[in-house]
């Protein structure tokens, strides 16, 4: 019998579920675990939980260290990337978003009672705007793959095509995402090819396949790969031409010193905001930047909340949600996204971060990880074919092992060294082909060792 007082469901109640997604027995919902690591079912009862001697905190936390003690130290930082990078978050910024009136994850629905978080996210949007120099940013996204599919949606509900778009070497876990989020739709994406020597997009062949079913045309700059595109705005210019939207995907720090999607001509630009101090998190949570270039039809069909500045009948300054008609607590099925909440807690990091670098910092910032990822390249270039591709790169690269890139990582991990994503099966890429992060928490020695150790396991 079901708990009065415990969420649960009464046996009758989970029969009529289960009848109605087309399942027998509730094990069926876990089908895409691996069977040897699933718990079976018929020892369930069996679990020990509850018994035995409860712990005291000091002799919990002494449990859980002899634990942690069993995993391999790492002797660098990891030099992973596609798509987050470890970077160094400042105490600052840990300090702030740990104050008790900001440590929320929850945006806003009553505004008036909000004011200063409203004021937050306001400043956050005005930051992202001058970063990316376009005119609108909404108050955040989950993440940057969420952000780029929702981008994909608007672009449909406003040219009301359903084709797509993108570089064959695009960041293949944000590829699932989008993949997942248009499969409700009857939509289509294609992929460009790739320059296979400089790792830039072909532009004979995008606008080859940019025709008037087209609803948006997809840029990472950098790529997944690294590589910092040339043909960006001649990209913009060819979706423009066929009636498409064009949608960039960008890496905020380096924004600092590459050109802004904003001024490539980008109607729509996302980003992975996990750059902006926001570390590794263990996968997150992270943020999603999302903005877009000035026009009505583009900010109605806007996702998210947009927070904006107005006045009180006083004359005060007040900050409020606007264009909240968008929004499915108004509009229900007609919303534009279903993103009512999301982690607001990092879009506030971010503008601490932001806020502390300043314009300066920031540049200082990605020319430091631009002269560190090309001192590595070269670093391994003694026994590899580093960079792979001849493009111009920052933070990451690729290179071609003399062995199996797969086989290496292994290895190096052994060794306390995180390198890397082994590329097989992405685009064109061959089983020696491996993705390098360098970024400014990797110090020389760091770079050394990786070289080093990768010249041994060869």
């Amino acid at each position: 019998m079901a708990h009065p007082w415990i969420p649960n469901s009464a046996d009758d109640v989970k029969r009529e579920m289960m009848k109605l997604i087309g399942i027998s027995k509730i094990e069926e919902l876990y089908a895409d675990i691996p069977e040897n690591v699933r718990f079976p079912a018929e020892k369930w009862d069996a679990l020990p939980i509850g018994q035995g001697r409860m712990l005291s905190e000091q002799e919990l936390k002494r449990h859980m260290d002899s634990l942690f003690a069993r995993i391999a130290e790492l002797k660098a930082p990891p030099f992973m990337g596609g798509g987050v990078l470890p970077r160094y978050v400042p105490e600052a910024v840990k300090s702030v978003i740990t104050r008790g009136e900001l440590m929320t994850a929850y945006t806003p629905y009553q505004a008036e009672i909000s004011q200063g978080l409203l004021q937050v996210l306001f400043e956050y949007q005005s930051l992202m705007a001058e970063l990316l120099e376009m005119e609108l940013v909404n108050s955040s996204m989950y993440d940057g793959s969420s952000a780029l599919a929702e981008a994909f949606l608007m672009a449909m509900r406003v040219t009301g095509r359903k084709r797509f778009l993108v570089p064959e070497t695009m960041n293949p876990l944000y590829r699932k995402v989008v993949d997942t989020y248009l499969s409700p739709h009857g939509a289509s994406v294609q992929e460009v090819k790739v320059d296979r020597e400089t790792g830039q997009l072909n532009l004979e062949d995008l606008q080859a396949k940019a025709r008037s079913d087209v609803a948006a045309i997809y840029m990472e700059y950098p790529h997944y790969t690294g590589i910092i595109d040339e043909g960006a705005q001649d990209a913009g210019e060819i979706a423009h031409r066929a009636g498409a939207l064009y949608v960039m995907g960008v890496e905020p720090v380096s924004l600092s010193i590459l050109k802004p999607p904003g001024a490539l001509g980008a109607d729509i630009a996302v980003a992975e905001g996990q750059s902006l101090g926001l570390g590794l998190n263990f996968g997150g949570p992270y943020l999603g930047v999302f903005a877009v270039r000035w026009d009505r039809e583009l900010v109605k069909q806007m996702p998210g909340r947009i927070v904006g500045l107005t006045s009180s009948i006083d004359g005060e300054e007040a900050f409020t949600l606007v264009l909240q008609t968008r929004e499915q607590h108004i509009r229900r099925a007609k919303a534009t996204s279903n993103i009512t909440t999301n982690e607001a807690l990092m879009a506030i990091a971010a503008s601490a971060y932001v806020l502390l670098l300043g314009r300066s910092g920031l540049e200082e910032l990605a020319k430091h990880c631009w002269y560190k990822s090309h001192y590595a390249a070269r670093k391994l270039s003694q026994f590899a074919r580093s960079p792979l591709l001849s493009g111009e790169f920052i933070y990451e690269f690729v290179v071609r092992l003399p062995r199996n890139a797969r086989e290496v990582r292994r290895e190096l991990l052994k060794r306390g060294i995180l390198a890397g994503i082994p590329l097989e099966g992405h685009a064109w890429f061959s089983g020696n082909d491996l993705l390098l992060a360098v970024t400014e928490v990797h110090s020389k020695d760091d770079i050394e060792l990786l070289a080093s150790s990768m010249m041994e396991v060869m």
